[in-house]
């Protein structure tokens, strides 16, 4: 499979681009509220979480990578890297977009670990796409097993870490566990 063209990075760019503004259109908060910007962020409940660059979170969006390489290359085994990078940017932002809205959120604070939550800044949404196309070019380059051995590791190491990773983000969003809730709270 050949890498991306110049012309692929263009249509990226441009993806990405077009998700900031309309997250922007929405009125999300181009940074974190609280003024600063930072690398890290790696307090989970705070008033900073899902607003700065990267944070327990971007592990999920690296697997997200994983996961659209692995469905593009099964579904559109011919599609050039790019035309399925580009689709993976749009699914992705089209779930930055959903996750903003009031009912996502308010799903959010309801049933899951994210009690205070109030959606993401702009350049933390942009970050989780660019950590979805970095998973998605490392999934491009490395065998399936190793994608799928990085993939588990990720989420055992957050859900010791953090109590929560992807699969139990999607279970509690989906069709909440009130035990799941209760352990995550460290109850």
């Amino acid at each position: 499979m050949a890498g991306i063209s110049r012309k692929g990075w263009l249509v990226a760019a441009a993806l990405v681009a077009l998700l900031a503004a309309i997250l922007f259109a929405m009125g999300r908060p181009p940074i974190c509220p609280c003024g600063t910007v930072s690398l890290w962020h790696g307090v989970v409940q705070s008033n900073q979480n899902s607003q700065q660059i990267s944070d327990w979170y971007s592990f999920s969006h690296i697997i997200h990578g994983f996961i659209f390489f692995g469905l593009s290359r099964w579904l559109l085994p011919r599609a050039p890297m790019w035309a399925a990078l580009a689709i993976a940017i749009g699914i992705e932002g089209a779930w930055e977009i959903l996750e903003n809205s009031p009912i996502i959120i308010d799903r959010y604070r309801e049933v899951t670990m994210a009690f205070g939550y109030s959606g993401d800044s702009i350049l933390n949404s942009v970050s989780d796409t660019l950590f979805m196309i970095a998973g998605f070019l490392a999934a491009s380059r490395m065998r399936g097993w190793v994608t799928v051995t990085l993939a588990i590791i990720f989420e055992l190491f957050t859900l010791w870490t953090i109590r929560d990773n992807l699969t139990l983000n999607v279970l509690m969003l989906v069709s909440p566990v009130e035990a799941v809730k209760e352990w995550q709270a460290g109850a």
